[in-house]
């Protein structure tokens, strides 16, 4: 079974829980290094009839409008859980804290999870983790939700910038398994940014 780790090769470059205001080029860095990865033939997640006609994944125009500086709100008694996947597999989570924003005057709240596996290791101990789903899920984007990688804030703030949002492994290749976003991270609102649905 593929490693759980497939859904962390951006973590060191993603710093959009660090920065405070939207970057453009801090997307456009995301963008070329994904596309990096997807065309390196050792790491891309790629089937190989379609990593040979890889150019770039699809993305969304790039918008302000989908970088929000959300009210992060620690949730210190949740019990780790077990995350349903793609596959048997059952990797464990605990709800980290919750992320409160606005997009176009409506109010929304997500859960962000910490892996469980992924706190013991040093390199990955800040890391947290932001499944969705939203109105372009099986439209434009991939049906089984997006990722958003992030950081534990130093305050009650969190910016979550969905310009890097990225589709799961499991969208490429049905091999791996893939964390299935819970419920309650259904936004009622189209994500138009980060990556779209894979055109194979």
């Amino acid at each position: 079974m593929k490693s759980f780790l497939n859904l962390l090769f951006l973590l060191a470059a993603v710093v959009s829980s660090a920065q405070k205001s939207f970057v453009k080029d801090s997307v456009i860095a995301f963008q070329k290094e994904i596309n990096t990865e997807y065309a390196d033939s050792v790491k891309s997640p790629l089937l190989k009839k379609d990593w040979k006609e890889f150019k770039s994944l699809d993305f969304y125009p790039i918008s302000e409008k989908f970088f929000v500086n959300a009210k992060f709100v620690r949730t210190p008694d949740e019990k780790p859980f077990e995350m349903p996947t793609t596959t048997s597999r059952k990797p464990i989570y605990v709800k980290y804290g919750e992320a409160h924003f606005s997009i176009n005057g409506k109010h929304f709240k997500l859960n962000i999870y910490q892996s469980q596996d992924l706190k013991k290791i040093d390199k990955y101990k800040d890391a947290l983790f932001l499944p969705f789903t939203d109105l372009t899920s099986g439209v434009e984007s991939y049906g089984g939700g997006r990722y958003v990688d992030l950081k534990i804030p130093e305050g009650d703030t969190i910016a979550i910038d969905f310009n890097t949002a990225y589709n799961p492994y499991c969208a490429y290749n049905h091999k791996y398994s893939c964390p299935i976003p819970p419920q309650e991270n259904d936004l009622k609102i189209e994500i138009k940014a980060g990556v779209k649905k894979f055109k194979k």
